[in-house]
């Protein structure tokens, strides 16, 4: 028997929807130049997350899209900020 194998585009389990995975969504280019102006910053300065990462992977971003990241404790909701890179 021969396994096929899956691209990176079909991973086993969809990352995106267990229970410790905080939500995260790509942000539009509109949201991204108003959290960039908020913050007095550009995309260089934010933290990074790799473009090989699962969750990256299942949201089909792209080298330079933020990744806007709400984890929610239990005690509140918090949101953080990633920039794509290669």
């Amino acid at each position: 028997m021969v396994k096929k194998k899956k691209n990176k585009d079909e991973l086993a389990i969809d990352v995106l929807s267990h229970k410790i995975v905080p939500k995260m969504e790509i942000l539009p280019d509109n949201e991204k130049t108003k959290v960039l102006n908020k913050y007095n910053i550009d995309e260089t300065l934010l933290p990074k997350i790799s473009l090989n990462d699962a969750a990256v992977v299942v949201l089909k971003a792209e080298l330079g899209n933020v990744i806007k990241i709400t984890r929610d404790d239990g005690t509140g909701k918090y949101v953080y900020y990633r920039v794509v890179v290669g």
